[in-house]
């Protein structure tokens, strides 16, 4: 009989699982890194599906606190071409269905759902083996330890869960994003204001990019996407003050409403470099242990990550209430869905970053959002 599940790692997809789970009676324990649920920004917006995330949030009870935080408008979306040109423009009428949230606010939702101590916050994980019989050792970097009966890696990119499944280790992909804030934007960078609009900006061309999104309280989250070999980023300081203007020289002759998104950050520029596991990444059944989100299969950001976390975890969290009594069946049952789901979204998500920075950029990603909004129209009409 299950009596509890260890969860490693409090994003998105490790709080759906614990709230399953718990909806269901199952105790669960989630070890998270972080010293507290305010330690960090959790990130900006997510448009968050309604085949996958939002079906999650539903299985997890929390489909009206969800409605909650939608940023109105935040639908909307733009594809400029380097003079500032709008290429294509698609206006939020309030019916679409990929809302926009903030990470944090979704997080927050998520935590205050679940009883207290089912988050034992500060504890980075520094190492775990296998004990036999499925069982588990977690040992902690403050000298504290634990022992699982089932072990669910839902602890990212550099899950440290994840090498007892598979030998497998993210790679660069050779695109980078820089990211910054503008605060207070229709008052202080009123150019670039005006040219993110109500919703998300694509401002494209061969190898690079300008991405930005206006969030609640007046605020737009910028992202700069360069295809550059991970040594020319390793040549930049950013904690000086040169390297917002390092960046924006990569971008001589764009519009300055454009560059402004960069130059006029309000905060230093942070480096994300972006990494992926192998497209179709899989294991073989291990017992006692399984992974979701991006710990299982990483890929280049495309709108399908948080979505498909949280789906890993409403899921998994329906398999094990399901064989109560085998734990192997139920993983075996999450993983069989969960391995092709992912593997799809990773091609997906690799051919859509391309589509963004190939060489017709950015009238490639134009095409296929005609393309698809063509395929809901048609789809529409038949119904």
């Amino acid at each position: 009989m299950m009596s509890s599940v260890t969860i490693v790692g409090a994003g998105l997809g490790g709080l759906v699982l614990a709230r399953v789970l718990y909806l269901r009676g199952i105790p669960t324990t989630i070890y998270e890194a972080e010293p507290s649920a305010e330690a960090r920004t959790q990130g900006g917006q997510l448009d968050v599906h309604e085949h996958d995330g939002q079906a999650a949030l539903a299985a997890a009870g929390l489909i009206d606190e969800f409605r909650a935080i939608i940023h109105e408008g935040g639908q909307a979306s733009r594809v400029l071409d380097r003079h500032g040109g709008v290429l294509f423009e698609e206006l939020d009428n309030g019916t679409g269905k990929r809302p926009e949230v903030l990470r944090g606010d979704l997080r927050r939702i998520l935590v205050d759902s679940l009883p207290p101590r089912t988050i034992r916050w500060g504890k980075k994980l520094s190492g775990v083996a296998a004990l036999g019989d499925g069982r588990h050792q977690l040992t902690f970097a403050d000298g504290s330890a634990a022992t699982s009966q089932l072990l669910v890696g839902a602890d990212g990119a550099w899950s440290k869960v994840r090498p007892l499944l598979s030998k497998a280790e993210p790679d660069y992909v050779g695109t980078s994003f820089v990211e910054t804030y503008l605060y207070d934007a229709d008052t202080r960078h009123v150019a670039a204001a005006e040219a993110v609009g109500g919703g998300a900006l694509l401002a494209l061309a061969p190898g690079q990019g300008i991405l930005a999104h206006r969030e609640a309280g007046n605020v737009l989250h910028t992202y700069i996407a360069l295809n550059r070999p991970a040594a020319w980023f390793a040549g930049i300081d950013f904690t000086a003050a040169s390297a917002a203007a390092k960046i924006a020289a990569e971008f001589d002759g764009w519009a300055p409403a454009l560059t402004s998104l960069i130059t006029e950050g309000d905060v230093a520029p942070v480096l994300r470099m972006l990494h992926t596991l192998p497209t179709g990444h899989r294991w073989n059944r291990v017992p006692g242990v399984t992974l979701l989100g991006d710990a299982a299969h990483l890929a280049p950001p495309a709108g399908e990550g948080a979505n498909l976390a949280m789906l890993d975890g409403a899921e998994l969290g329906a398999a094990i209430a399901a064989h109560p009594d085998n734990i192997e069946a139920a993983l075996a049952a999450y993983e069989a869905r969960m391995f092709p789901r992912s593997r799809a979204a990773a091609e997906d998500a690799h051919r859509i970053l391309a589509l963004c920075l190939d060489d017709r950029a950015p009238f490639s990603l134009i095409e296929f959002f005609t393309s698809a909004l063509e395929s809901d129209r048609e789809g529409a009409a038949r119904r």
